[in-house]
């Protein structure tokens, strides 16, 4: 894989806040872009802000994250940039990653494995996404996934890594327990090293009612090297 610069903007998103959202995911943009990055990438839901809950499940919320996202585009010139936002596909929600490329929307990823446990009740809000892509840019290919995805040793960084992608890019909202940090630290050298595929690893930090989310944002090589 080619060298390139990775920002991981590790914002604080507010639940609800989407133009305040927005307005921040614009900043790291223009930073990042100043700092030489390549590729810029954001939280889990950073438009919406994690966890939206009932705002789901609301169309004219959900109608707003997307026209919101989509106006990002013009901001995102000269670089590469992924941002998690609430879609709809036909009135169905889905946990999203919009990736932008130079200037366009060029696709949508939407999560494909959604956690149901503990303080998570995604499956209430959610569809699942079907589909793993490999996007190129450039010299560069790479896939997207979000949060749990991850986690599964035969989830989606499987199927993005035997369709030629040299990098996963992965988003989260991941809160924070004790021990957790090493927890994901050991799983992410695990994944990269037995697909042989760099991932750059962006989580939020900052709270939501009873959540805490620690950042720990990190980037590592093929050889799950950090």
């Amino acid at each position: 894989m080619r060298s390139v610069r990775i920002a991981l903007a590790q914002l604080n998103p507010t639940v609800g806040d989407i133009d305040g959202n927005c307005a921040r995911i614009r900043q790291a943009i223009a930073a990042a872009r100043e700092a030489g990055a390549g590729i810029v990438a954001f939280p889990e839901l950073a438009v919406t802000g994690y966890p939206p809950e009932d705002l789901v499940l609301r169309r004219s919320f959900c109608e707003a994250s997307r026209t919101a996202t989509a106006a990002l585009a013009p901001a995102t010139e000269g670089v590469i940039a992924v941002v998690g936002f609430v879609d709809t596909v036909g009135g169905d929600p889905y946990n999203a990653a919009a990736v932008f490329v130079d200037g366009d929307l060029a696709d949508t990823y939407h999560k494909r494995l959604l956690p149901n446990y503990g303080v998570f009740d995604e499956e209430r809000y959610f569809e699942r996404g079907l589909t793993t892509p490999v996007y190129r840019a450039g010299d560069l290919s790479f896939g997207v996934s979000i949060c749990e995805d991850i986690w599964d040793a035969d989830g989606p960084v499987v199927h993005m890594a035997r369709g030629g992608a040299e990098l996963c890019v992965n988003i989260n909202a991941s809160p924070y327990h004790r021990g957790r940090g090493a927890e994901r630290a050991s799983m992410l050298a695990t994944r990269a090293a037995d697909n042989r595929i760099a991932i750059a690893y962006v989580n939020a930090v900052g709270g939501q009612d009873e959540l805490v989310f620690d950042g720990g944002s990190i980037a590592l090589d093929a050889r799950g090297q950090v």
